[in-house]
């Protein structure tokens, strides 16, 4: 099955919101999806509603050597999820950049069959390229790329474009989809950033766009996806839409 890395090298363009509704929509069709927090800021742990101590989230796993299969839980939204803890940011210290390093998320994935289950992964990833996003990067299949609506957010995609080439010159290839998000119709900006995207990406650039939505920001000040905050609202619509697509064209492969 499909392990998904969310990942842009710029900050703040909704790749914990997406992993968390993108997650909450597979868990509305049936999927039952693993999400993994893999960012020592832990916000996807914070929307989740969860309060662990650092040995009970992905730290754990590489701190005490936790198996993942014993880190997981279940919410309420039917997403199985691993939570993650600012101890975390001690991994990029604690690791090296070697392969056995590098590698030890993917292997506990097979080895566990926790992406081999019929389910998609999804890794909300920190923005930091360092041993974590590596090793998520290494752990994935694919790479899901949120751009926000504005200019410095195409700089980092760029940035991400340039780590997967380096990754593919080391046998490592990873294809990866980009889709706008906090997209503002008839908006400027956001028109000429959706125009320079679908030149630069083409058919890796997704034709669904991600509105900005205030359900989709009330839902995270409440701590719910916005399937749960609001089912029927545009934010809802447009991550279903944005999940039909991405498994439509096969990057995302899911079994019924």
């Amino acid at each position: 099955m499909t392990v998904v890395a969310v990942f842009n090298q710029k900050g703040g363009v909704g790749k914990t919101t997406a992993t968390a509704n993108l997650a909450a929509a597979m868990a509305k069709n049936g999927l039952a999806p693993l999400a993994i927090d893999f960012d020592p800021q832990a916000h996807l742990t914070a929307l989740s509603g969860l309060n662990p101590t650092a040995k009970d989230t992905i730290y754990g796993f590489y701190q005490d050597k936790h198996a993942l299969s014993d880190l997981v839980h279940t919410l309420p939204n039917g997403v199985n999820f691993i939570p993650s803890h600012m101890e975390l940011a001690k991994v990029d210290m604690m690791l090296s950049q070697n392969r056995r390093d590098l590698r030890r998320l993917k292997k506990a994935l097979v080895d566990e069959m926790l992406s081999m289950d019929g389910v998609p992964v999804l890794i909300d990833c920190c923005p930091m390229l360092g041993v974590l996003s590596l090793s998520a990067l290494i752990a994935a299949d694919v790479v899901l790329v949120p751009v926000t609506a504005e200019y410095l957010a195409l700089n980092g995609a760029q940035q991400l474009d340039q780590t997967l080439r380096g990754l593919a010159a080391k046998g490592i290839k990873r294809p990866r989809k980009v889709f706008i998000n906090r997209y503002q119709r008839g908006h400027p900006t956001s028109e000429k950033v959706a125009l320079e995207l679908t030149h630069r990406y083409g058919t890796d650039f997704c034709r669904t766009r991600v509105f900005e939505s205030q359900s989709v920001l009330e839902g995270i000040g409440q701590y719910q996806d916005v399937f749960t905050f609001a089912p029927d609202s545009e934010g809802a619509e447009d991550f279903s839409y944005l999940l039909d697509e991405l498994i439509e064209c096969g990057f995302i492969k899911v079994s019924m």
